[in-house]
């Protein structure tokens, strides 16, 4: 079975992305910063995955089949994939990851020593990656500021949002944002009233990344992807959970203009991949929904 080289470049040189050194495999092993990627990985899978109907609980189990890795691609990119397989064996399950890859792939991505069969046989490591891969693609590539792009435009565009608020200097997306404040400045900025910044104090990173995680989740929709403790007893909190968690602000605050192919501005077509052969819309939201779950739920 083929394996894809992982590098988000589509053709044009100027639309290169690199994957600043990028998807440091080394990185992984690190339990702490596997912990965080799991934690994040998965709440933003889920954060797509709801609007079909279904969710995964374990990152490396749930996709082992492919199918719930074809439909959270249909969902982040409003397109049709080629239709699953619908049997159990293994064989089955290769074919859809291989799918799954091969339409990443379409998009201008290689992925790197990724095959079907490391995904299939619950690579932890690889399908970490090969997720990353897809957040890089889907909602972080197409951000813009400032005619600067990608890691650099959302880092450009934290700098910016946050400048006005003197305890707060962003300059990565990792240290930067163990005291809490970049969050809480972000919502301030956008949405004041939700948020009373003149109580804040640097020296309670504790209160101020919870009080900026549940004020996302419960008025912005922007779901809990980090924990308060990892990232305060963590020498150095992973930047790949960082950048995904802070891209969820980008789009919920600035990005519907701008990366017409991220997840908050894509137009979802009223049938999912599994219901492709029927003629008409769903009556409801609920009976949608639980033909999703039907569809998709691993058999046996």
């Amino acid at each position: 079975m083929p394996t894809f080289d992982m590098d988000p470049y589509d053709g044009d040189e100027n639309n290169y992305m690199p994957q600043e050194d990028d998807w440091d495999r080394d990185m992984l092993l690190d339990p702490a910063w596997e912990k965080q990627q799991r934690k994040t990985f998965t709440a933003w899978c889920n954060s797509h995955l709801r609007k079909a109907g279904t969710q995964i609980e374990n990152i490396e189990e749930d996709f082992r089949d492919g199918l719930k890795l074809m439909l959270l691609l249909e969902v982040i990119s409003g397109e049709r994939l080629a239709k699953p397989e619908r049997g159990k064996m293994r064989v089955h399950k290769i074919s859809n990851v291989n799918k799954a890859l091969h339409y990443i792939t379409s998009k201008g991505v290689k992925l790197v020593s990724i095959g079907a069969e490391e995904i299939v046989d619950g690579n932890a490591k690889m399908t970490l990656g090969m997720i990353w891969t897809i957040i890089l693609r889907f909602a972080i590539q197409d951000i813009s500021v400032e005619e600067t792009s990608a890691k650099e435009g959302l880092l450009l565009w934290c700098q910016r949002k946050t400048a006005p608020y003197k305890n707060v200097n962003i300059q990565n997306f990792h240290i930067s944002w163990k005291d809490g404040l970049g969050f809480c400045a972000l919502i301030h900025r956008h949405r004041p009233e939700l948020i009373d910044y003149g109580k804040l104090r640097k020296d309670d990173p504790m209160t101020n990344l919870n009080t900026a995680f549940d004020v996302a989740e419960k008025y912005l929709d922007i779901p809990k992807m980090l924990d308060a403790e990892d990232i305060v007893g963590t020498a150095r909190p992973d930047e790949k959970a960082i950048m995904t968690y802070v891209s969820s602000f980008y789009h919920a605050f600035s990005g519907a203009q701008k990366a017409s192919r991220s997840p908050v501005v894509l137009q979802l077509e009223p049938e999912p991949l599994q219901h492709r052969d029927l003629q008409h819309r769903a009556a409801s939201t609920d009976t949608c929904q639980h033909r999703d779950l039907q569809y998709i739920q691993v058999r046996g």
